[in-house]
Protein backbone atom coordinates (compact mmCIF):
# COMPACT_ATOMS: atom_id res chain seq x y z
CA UNK A 1 0.00 0.00 0.00
CA UNK A 2 1.24 3.65 -0.94
CA UNK A 3 2.23 5.50 2.32
CA UNK A 4 0.41 8.41 2.22
CA UNK A 5 2.48 11.96 3.29
CA UNK A 6 0.22 15.10 4.21
CA UNK A 7 1.91 18.24 3.30
CA UNK A 8 0.65 20.85 5.46
CA UNK A 9 -0.15 24.64 3.31
CA UNK A 10 -0.34 27.80 5.58
CA UNK A 11 -1.69 31.47 4.57
CA UNK A 12 2.46 32.21 2.77
CA UNK A 13 3.45 29.08 2.43
CA UNK A 14 5.70 28.76 -0.76
CA UNK A 15 7.51 24.98 -1.00
CA UNK A 16 4.18 23.25 -0.08
CA UNK A 17 4.09 21.97 -3.88
CA UNK A 18 7.73 21.58 -4.17
CA UNK A 19 7.29 18.82 -1.02
CA UNK A 20 4.54 17.31 -2.22
CA UNK A 21 6.42 16.87 -6.13
CA UNK A 22 9.76 15.19 -3.88
CA UNK A 23 6.90 12.90 -1.69
CA UNK A 24 5.52 11.46 -5.21
CA UNK A 25 8.98 11.41 -6.61
CA UNK A 26 10.19 8.95 -3.47
CA UNK A 27 6.99 6.97 -4.12
CA UNK A 28 4.34 8.36 -1.81
CA UNK A 29 0.84 9.80 -2.64
CA UNK A 30 1.09 13.50 -1.36
CA UNK A 31 -2.17 14.96 0.57
CA UNK A 32 -2.95 18.26 0.88
CA UNK A 33 -3.18 19.54 4.39
CA UNK A 34 -4.91 23.04 5.00
CA UNK A 35 -3.95 24.88 8.07
CA UNK A 36 -7.62 25.42 9.23
CA UNK A 37 -9.03 21.96 9.35
CA UNK A 38 -7.53 19.51 12.09
CA UNK A 39 -8.62 16.20 10.44
CA UNK A 40 -5.01 14.75 9.18
CA UNK A 41 -6.93 12.66 6.47
CA UNK A 42 -5.22 9.49 7.84
CA UNK A 43 -1.94 10.84 6.38
CA UNK A 44 1.22 8.08 7.33
CA UNK A 45 3.61 11.44 7.86
CA UNK A 46 3.44 14.85 7.34
CA UNK A 47 5.79 17.79 6.32
CA UNK A 48 5.50 21.48 7.31
CA UNK A 49 6.87 23.25 4.48
CA UNK A 50 9.13 26.07 3.45
CA UNK A 51 7.56 30.04 3.45
CA UNK A 52 7.29 32.40 5.27
CA UNK A 53 3.72 31.51 7.16
CA UNK A 54 1.40 34.01 8.57
CA UNK A 55 3.79 36.60 6.70
CA UNK A 56 6.31 35.93 9.28
CA UNK A 57 4.43 37.88 12.08
CA UNK A 58 5.69 38.50 15.98
CA UNK A 59 8.29 35.03 14.82
CA UNK A 60 8.70 33.10 12.12
CA UNK A 61 6.17 30.14 12.80
CA UNK A 62 4.31 31.92 16.14
CA UNK A 63 1.35 32.03 14.33
CA UNK A 64 1.40 28.97 12.48
CA UNK A 65 2.39 26.59 16.08
CA UNK A 66 -1.62 27.65 16.79
CA UNK A 67 -3.13 26.68 13.68
CA UNK A 68 -5.83 24.12 14.37
CA UNK A 69 -3.92 21.42 12.09
CA UNK A 70 -1.17 21.74 14.30
CA UNK A 71 -2.93 20.27 17.42
CA UNK A 72 -3.63 17.34 15.94
CA UNK A 73 0.08 16.97 14.05
CA UNK A 74 1.61 18.00 17.82
CA UNK A 75 -0.75 15.24 19.52
CA UNK A 76 0.12 12.54 16.49
CA UNK A 77 3.90 13.53 16.63
CA UNK A 78 4.07 12.43 20.57
CA UNK A 79 2.69 9.54 19.21
CA UNK A 80 5.15 8.46 16.44
CA UNK A 81 3.81 10.30 13.50
CA UNK A 82 6.82 11.19 11.62
CA UNK A 83 6.80 15.32 10.90
CA UNK A 84 9.77 16.75 8.77
CA UNK A 85 9.79 20.54 9.18
CA UNK A 86 11.54 22.08 6.47
CA UNK A 87 12.82 26.04 7.01
CA UNK A 88 9.87 27.71 8.16
CA UNK A 89 8.71 24.35 9.17
CA UNK A 90 11.30 24.07 11.55
CA UNK A 91 10.43 27.09 12.88
CA UNK A 92 7.17 26.42 13.51
CA UNK A 93 8.38 22.78 15.08
CA UNK A 94 10.37 25.17 17.18
CA UNK A 95 7.31 27.17 18.45
CA UNK A 96 5.19 24.45 18.95
CA UNK A 97 8.15 22.77 21.67
CA UNK A 98 8.15 19.77 19.36
CA UNK A 99 11.71 20.26 18.94
CA UNK A 100 13.80 22.51 21.36
CA UNK A 101 15.59 26.09 20.73
CA UNK A 102 14.73 28.56 18.15
CA UNK A 103 15.82 29.90 14.86
CA UNK A 104 16.64 33.84 14.50
CA UNK A 105 17.75 36.37 12.17
CA UNK A 106 20.73 35.15 10.19
CA UNK A 107 23.97 37.03 12.16
CA UNK A 108 25.13 38.88 9.24
CA UNK A 109 21.09 39.91 8.81
CA UNK A 110 21.33 39.15 5.05
CA UNK A 111 19.12 36.62 3.32
CA UNK A 112 21.26 33.52 1.98
CA UNK A 113 19.67 32.05 -0.91
CA UNK A 114 23.02 29.48 -2.48
CA UNK A 115 23.44 25.35 -2.54
CA UNK A 116 24.97 24.21 0.44
CA UNK A 117 27.03 21.32 1.77
CA UNK A 118 25.79 19.09 4.68
CA UNK A 119 27.12 16.80 6.71
CA UNK A 120 24.67 13.81 8.14
CA UNK A 121 25.04 13.23 11.96
CA UNK A 122 21.86 11.13 12.68
CA UNK A 123 21.46 8.84 10.14
CA UNK A 124 18.99 6.72 11.99
CA UNK A 125 15.85 8.90 12.41
CA UNK A 126 12.54 8.78 10.14
CA UNK A 127 13.90 11.02 7.68
CA UNK A 128 17.55 10.02 7.42
CA UNK A 129 18.03 6.26 7.68
CA UNK A 130 18.85 6.24 3.66
CA UNK A 131 22.11 8.13 4.59
CA UNK A 132 25.33 7.01 5.86
CA UNK A 133 26.97 8.11 9.12
CA UNK A 134 29.02 11.19 7.87
CA UNK A 135 27.67 11.46 4.80
CA UNK A 136 28.33 14.09 2.68
CA UNK A 137 25.06 15.67 0.51
CA UNK A 138 24.48 19.28 -1.51
CA UNK A 139 21.17 21.14 -1.58
CA UNK A 140 19.79 24.38 -1.32
CA UNK A 141 19.55 26.92 1.39
CA UNK A 142 17.25 29.92 1.62
CA UNK A 143 16.84 31.76 4.19
CA UNK A 144 16.33 35.11 6.42
CA UNK A 145 16.31 33.71 9.89
CA UNK A 146 17.64 30.18 9.50
CA UNK A 147 20.57 30.83 13.07
CA UNK A 148 19.32 27.94 15.17
CA UNK A 149 20.15 28.87 18.68
CA UNK A 150 19.35 27.59 22.23
CA UNK A 151 21.02 27.40 26.06
CA UNK A 152 24.57 25.75 26.35
CA UNK A 153 22.53 22.74 28.12
CA UNK A 154 20.13 22.15 25.44
CA UNK A 155 23.45 22.39 23.29
CA UNK A 156 25.52 19.69 24.96
CA UNK A 157 22.26 17.55 25.46
CA UNK A 158 21.40 17.32 21.40
CA UNK A 159 25.43 16.50 21.22
CA UNK A 160 25.30 13.82 23.96
CA UNK A 161 22.37 12.02 22.63
CA UNK A 162 22.65 12.15 18.81
CA UNK A 163 20.04 14.97 18.08
CA UNK A 164 22.08 16.90 15.83
CA UNK A 165 20.91 15.99 12.18
CA UNK A 166 23.11 17.41 10.10
CA UNK A 167 25.63 20.45 10.32
CA UNK A 168 26.86 23.28 7.71
CA UNK A 169 30.15 22.43 5.86
CA UNK A 170 33.02 24.51 3.97
CA UNK A 171 31.14 27.65 5.39
CA UNK A 172 27.52 28.15 8.28
CA UNK A 173 25.37 30.49 6.24
CA UNK A 174 23.48 31.88 9.03
CA UNK A 175 25.36 31.34 12.35
CA UNK A 176 23.85 28.94 13.52
CA UNK A 177 25.33 27.56 16.78
CA UNK A 178 27.65 24.60 16.28
CA UNK A 179 27.21 24.91 12.66
CA UNK A 180 23.70 22.84 13.40
CA UNK A 181 21.35 22.85 10.26
CA UNK A 182 18.78 20.03 11.69
CA UNK A 183 18.25 18.37 14.53
CA UNK A 184 15.53 16.06 15.83
CA UNK A 185 13.28 14.75 18.62
CA UNK A 186 14.49 12.17 21.55
CA UNK A 187 12.24 9.49 19.29
CA UNK A 188 13.74 10.58 15.85
CA UNK A 189 10.18 11.02 14.39
CA UNK A 190 10.45 14.86 14.40
CA UNK A 191 12.75 16.16 12.02
CA UNK A 192 13.44 19.94 11.76
CA UNK A 193 16.01 21.26 8.61
CA UNK A 194 16.79 24.64 7.95
CA UNK A 195 17.85 23.74 3.92
CA UNK A 196 15.46 22.21 1.42
CA UNK A 197 15.60 18.65 0.61
CA UNK A 198 12.89 19.14 -1.72
CA UNK A 199 14.59 21.35 -4.13
CA UNK A 200 17.13 18.50 -4.58
CA UNK A 201 15.34 15.41 -5.72
CA UNK A 202 15.60 16.19 -9.93
CA UNK A 203 18.68 16.70 -12.18
CA UNK A 204 16.83 19.08 -14.51
CA UNK A 205 16.56 21.58 -11.39
CA UNK A 206 18.24 20.95 -8.14
CA UNK A 207 21.77 20.88 -7.67
CA UNK A 208 22.04 17.34 -6.97
CA UNK A 209 19.63 14.09 -6.24
CA UNK A 210 20.74 14.21 -2.23
CA UNK A 211 17.71 15.66 -0.77
CA UNK A 212 15.75 12.65 -2.15
CA UNK A 213 17.02 10.52 0.67
CA UNK A 214 15.10 12.52 3.22
CA UNK A 215 11.73 11.31 1.89
CA UNK A 216 12.88 7.71 0.96
CA UNK A 217 13.93 7.95 4.59
CA UNK A 218 10.44 8.05 5.55
CA UNK A 219 8.37 5.30 3.31
CA UNK A 220 11.76 3.15 4.64
CA UNK A 221 10.26 3.98 8.34
CA UNK A 222 6.86 3.34 7.53
CA UNK A 223 7.20 -0.03 5.74
CA UNK A 224 10.43 -1.45 6.30
CA UNK A 225 11.37 -1.47 2.31
CA UNK A 226 13.96 0.77 0.87
CA UNK A 227 12.06 2.84 -1.57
Amino acid sequence: MTARIGVVTFPGSLDDHDAARAARIAGAEAIPLWHDDPDLHGVDAVVLPGGFSYGDYLRCGAIARFAPVMESIAAAARDGLPVLGICNGFQILCEAHLLPGALTRNQHLHFRNRDQLLRIEAPGTAWTNAFQPGQEILIPVKNGEGCYVADERTLDQLEATGRIVARYLHGNPNGSQRDIAGITNEAGNVVGLMPHPEHAVEALTGPSLDGLGFFTSVLKHLTGVPA
